[in-house]
Order: C-alpha cells, then structure tokens, then sequence
C-alpha cells in the first residue's frame, strides 16, 4: 500500500500547520477568528484550506491504489499531492505572497484529484 505513506507525510504537514495557526494564535491573543489581523487570517486559511482538499484527493488516491492502477502513478498521484499542498500552504502563509507558489499548489491539487477522477471513470466504463 502507497497510499498511507503519502496520508502519513500529509498528516505531519497538518500537525505543523494546526501547530502553527495554535502558536500564532497565543502570541497575538486571538481566540476566535482573525480579529483582522492579516497574519493570522492566511494561518487560518492555510491551515483550512489543507484541511478542505487532502481529505477527498488522499480518498481519490487510495480508490486509483485500489483499482489496481500502476503503482508508479500512485506514487505520481501522491507526490504532486504533497509537493502541491507544501506550495500552496507556503505561499497563502506570506503576507507579502506572490501568487507562484499559491496557484501552482492548487494547480498541483486539481491535477491530482482530475487524474485520480479520470482514471476511476475509466477504468470503470471502459
């Protein structure tokens, strides 16, 4: 099985995120939501939007497993997963971003849940 080995290092990026948004939190003693501050809002949104997208893809990924599919695109499925999801969360944290690092991890997302959906229907109908 490849698919838990992906959901164990994606797992580790949401600890750190989870941690993270939890730090900021205390240095700026905001319990609840953002309070406006910048900073703490993309900490929310990097953190939620990890927690929005890995769910259904990491459940794409294992079905493509499941299925049978070669195991090199597993490996592909969830490495452009996790390099996607590492770029996206580092380029929504900055509060100076440049779009790069944000569009191309939800570009590396969708391509992943696309391909995974795909080969599903595919393999399936045909």
């Amino acid at each position: 099985m490849i698919t838990p080995i992906f959901a164990s290092f994606l797992g580790l990026i949401f600890i750190f995120l989870s941690v993270r948004t939890l730090r900021l939190r205390r240095k700026l003693k905001i319990a609840v939501g953002d309070s406006g501050n910048v900073e703490m809002l993309r900490a929310i949104r990097a953190h939620g939007n990890f927690a929005e997208f890995v769910p259904l893809t990491l459940i794409l990924i294992y079905f493509v497993e499941e299925a049978h599919a070669p195991l090199w695109f597993v490996y592909v499925l969830g490495s452009v997963l996790t390099v996607g999801r590492l770029s996206h969360s580092f380029g929504i944290s900055q509060v100076n971003e440049t779009f790069f690092f944000r569009v191309f991890g939800m570009a590396c997302t969708f391509a992943t849940i696309f391909f995974s959906a795909f080969y599903l229907l595919y393999s399936r109908l045909f």
